[in-house]
C-alpha cells in the first residue's frame, strides 16, 4: 500500500493495531508548514512502501489530536508495536525525515518495551505512595 492513509477516530486503532510501524502526520489545511511538509511526507511514503503513512486532519479529528496532546502542527509521530517511539512538531526536511525513519526502523523494540514497562511501574509506585500518604 503506497501513499498516505487518512486516519480518523473510526480507523485509527485498527490501523495502529494491524501494522507494526505507522507514521502519523497531524496537520490542518490552514497550516502553511503542514502544506510544505505534505509533499515531503508523500515522497517518503512512496520510498517506504512497507510502512504505513497516516495523516490526521486535526480540524476534522479533534479527538485524536487531543488524545495525543498535539499542541502544534505539523507534528510527526511514529508508532511501533503500538508504542509511540517518536513525536516532534515542525515540518521536517526530506533528509531529516529519512533519518528519523531510519532510526525508528533500527530501534530494538524489546528494549523500548522494557523501558516503557519500567516507567509505568515507577509511575504506579509513585501513585501508590501518594495514595498511601493521602490516606493517613
Amino acid at each position: 500500500m503506497s501513499g498516505t492513509v487518512e486516519l480518523t477516530k473510526e480507523n485509527f486503532d485498527q490501523t495502529v493495531t494491524d501494522n507494526d510501524f505507522v507514521l502519523i502526520d497531524f496537520w490542518a489545511a490552514w497550516c502553511g508548514p503542514c502544506r510544505q511538509f505534505a509533499p515531503v511526507y508523500e515522497k517518503a511514503a512512496q520510498e517506504n512502501p512497507d510502512l504505513v503513512f497516516g495523516k490526521v486532519d486535526t480540524e476534522a479529528q479533534p479527538e485524536l489530536a487531543a488524545a495525543f496532546g498535539i499542541q502544534s502542527i505539523p507534528t510527526l509521530m511514529i508508532v511501533r508495536d503500538r508504542v509511540a517511539v517518536f513525536a516532534q512538531p515542525g515540518a521536517l526536511p526530506e533528509a531529516a525525515l529519512a533519518d528519523v525513519i531510519g532510526q525508528a526502523r533500527g530501534l530494538d523494540m524489546d528494549e523500548v518495551r522494557k523501558a516503557v514497562a519500567a516507567q509505568q511501574a515507577q509511575e504506579q509506585a509513585q501513585a501508590q505512595a501518594q495514595a498511601e500518604q493521602n490516606g493517613q
